[in-house]
């Protein structure tokens, strides 16, 4: 096992009926500002129920953070942070609403100009170089990204998304309701699972290092979310399915099963490429990618695949080769089974499309992916012709 610091803030309200602890976590003389995205918080009614909870604090809203949050549209948000003395900022949505918000925080303060952050990669921003963050807390509405519990952000600006990482930036508290998530179409619900599944395997997939306790923790976050995925996407008010998706999501990003290990991301670098060119959602190119890249990477990950084969899908019959192909093949299936596409055909992109998205990744710096940095553009070619 690596060597590892741990440290993760953030204070989890979990379960039905918990936005009445707001108003002892803001503030009480605070001035705040509600980000959120779409107009579905909003005619929901739950920004009103924000704000009731919120008492006789001054509120301003901020309407539209985009999935997949613009660098344009969050700048807007940190004037009006700057120009109103907000002194606390109220997150309600899913991961692109946090994210934003997070950006939001680190940039409104910022002595220079914010698009400096945005090429930090996956160094993290220090006090040294924002020396002011407004803080912030999150009600939770889409379980997927995570954000709810960790410090980092993915923000989009021109063809390109960017990780932003400050231990700044861990929501003080996030409201996590599974009933607030009853009314979401079944297509983020199945979105969301995939982005879980995908970010405990970019950690967990990787090489053994006799991390034991992190293995088991990964196995059962992806255990339970084999178990439960169907039924939450097909039963969206079945509280017991939803509440165990929403506490994987959580745990699957929030750092814990990702001390001492080596960690991926390879497949998450290249999905974002497929966002920015295409526009398709997140969750589903982690689809698309994921199960070829496993296929494409099986010597390096050969360890970690036996172990995954028979650990996550009891498979105990055949030769190694033989369990790794069928473990890889019941991936790919579980995605498909909540109605996930999981081929690039499927969403019109040609092998003519392939140059131009290695291109975009060569743009980006996106040279030496995955645990041990070998990942060229040209394997990331052979990844996404496999998944054709």
């Amino acid at each position: 096992m690596f060597n590892f610091d741990f440290y993760n803030p953030t204070r989890i309200l979990f379960g039905k009926d918990r936005l009445g602890a707001i108003d002892t976590l803001v503030p009480a003389d605070a001035k705040v500002l509600i980000t959120f995205g779409g107009g579905s918080a909003k005619k929901s009614g739950l920004i009103d129920k924000v704000k009731a909870a919120l008492g006789r604090r001054q509120v301003e809203e901020f309407c539209g953070i985009e999935p997949n949050p613009r660098y344009e549209t969050l700048m807007k948000a940190a004037a009006i942070v700057r120009s109103q003395n907000i002194d606390f900022i109220l997150a309600v949505g899913g991961g692109s609403v946090i994210d934003g918000t997070k950006f939001i925080c680190l940039a409104t303060y910022y002595d220079g100009d914010a698009r400096d952050l945005l090429k930090f990669g996956f160094r993290h921003i220090t006090s040294e170089v924002v020396k002011k963050v407004v803080s912030f807390g999150a009600v939770l509405t889409l379980p997927a990204a995570g954000s709810e519990m960790n410090s980092g952000a993915v923000v989009s600006y021109e063809h390109g998304k960017f990780p932003v990482l400050s231990d700044m930036t861990f929501p003080k508290f996030s409201i996590l309701d599974p009933t607030y998530t009853f009314t979401l179409p079944k297509i983020q619900v199945a979105n969301g699972i995939v982005d879980a599944f995908v970010h405990v395997g970019e950690q967990y997939l990787t090489f053994p290092v006799a991390a034991k306790l992190q293995d088991r923790m990964a196995e059962g976050i992806l255990q339970t979310l084999v178990e439960i995925g169907v039924t939450t996407v097909n039963e969206p008010e079945n509280y017991d399915a939803r509440a165990n998706h929403v506490w994987s999501a959580t745990m699957a990003l929030n750092g814990i099963i990702a001390v001492g290990v080596p960690q991926d991301w390879a497949t998450h670098m290249i999905g974002h490429e497929l966002t920015a060119r295409f526009g398709i959602d997140h969750g589903q190119t982690l689809a698309i990618v994921y199960p070829a890249l496993l296929d494409v990477r099986k010597e390096q990950k050969r360890a970690k695949l036996l172990q995954y084969a028979e650990r996550v899908w009891h498979i105990e019959n055949g030769s190694e080769d033989e369990k790794i192909d069928l473990a890889i093949q019941k991936t790919r299936a579980f995605f498909e089974s909540l109605g996930i596409k999981t081929r690039l055909s499927e969403y019109g992109i040609t092998a003519d499309d392939i140059p131009a998205l290695i291109d975009q990744l060569k743009a980006h710096g996106m040279v030496a992916l995955s645990e041990t940095q070998d990942i060229t553009p040209e394997i990331s070619q052979k990844i996404l012709e496999k998944a054709m």
